[in-house]
């Protein structure tokens, strides 16, 4: 899942991608560079960000979105919490809706049921292996949709250093079955604090070693920023994976 930020203030890249050209541009190249999903984020979630309105927001993504699903019949995920921006998504030919507020909204539930669309749904906050089992167990149970269901843990949302680590090392224990997991540490602190990069851009390394403990341990899908450079890493350690006896 190669993720295309159009922002003006994201952790790592913000600004790079604002206008719509160069996004789908972006976009493309990933593709090219052999990512499965596109996931197109208009609102920063780093620490300390300021959330900006539903209406900013699908105005930042309207064109782009547009503009990509003329060119590429791969999913196309949009990475928000508005149930307004989720449905105009949908609309407009989103295929998967990543939502990282960490809470079970009827609302936004409706409109993933109706549409048939995909949802990934994360744990937002402080948490260790037992409390994300929990809160999956509960997900999967308040959901009559489990075939539409994808499960994030929220790494670098609200966690200590340690539950970051503990979770990537550890997915075998709280993966639930027949539910796609998602992985999304690109670039991330604890990436940086692990690695002793403090360069957001240069984590590739890290982030391969990350990626690489998660897939051996059943995760099924990478979020990242680098495809370029991550893929060929993310590919040997599946490789590997299907000889785990």
């Amino acid at each position: 899942m190669g993720i295309v930020n159009v922002t003006p203030d994201s952790f790592s890249d913000g600004g790079k991608y604002a206008d719509s050209k160069s996004a789908v541009n972006h976009a493309l190249e990933m593709i090219n560079d052999g990512a499965d999903i596109i996931d197109l984020g208009a609102q920063s979630t780093r620490p300390g960000y300021t959330e900006i309105t539903p209406e900013e927001e699908w105005s930042r993504l309207e064109e782009v979105l547009s503009e990509l699903r003329k060119k590429t019949d791969i999913p196309i995920s949009v990475d928000t919490y508005f149930p307004y921006v989720a449905e105009k998504s949908i609309e407009n030919g989103t295929d998967i809706i990543n939502d990282v507020s960490g809470a079970f909204s009827d609302e936004m539930y409706s409109i993933i049921e109706s549409s048939n669309a995909g949802w990934v749904v994360m744990h937002n906050g402080a948490g260790g292996v037992k409390e994300i089992s929990e809160f999956f167990n509960k997900i999967i149970t308040d959901c009559n949709i489990k075939e539409q269901l994808c499960l994030d843990m929220g790494i670098g949302f609200g966690k200590t250093y340690e539950q970051n680590l503990e979770l990537i090392a550890n997915v075998k224990k709280y993966k639930k079955e027949g539910v796609p997991l998602l992985l999304a540490t690109s670039r991330k602190r604890v990436i940086a604090t692990a690695s002793n990069e403090p360069d957001a851009e240069k984590r590739i390394f890290g982030n391969i070693a990350a990626d690489t403990a998660a897939i051996l341990s059943g995760v099924d899908i990478i979020r990242l920023h680098d495809v370029k450079n991550e893929i060929k890493g993310i590919r040997t350690a599946d490789e590997i994976k299907r000889w785990i006896r």
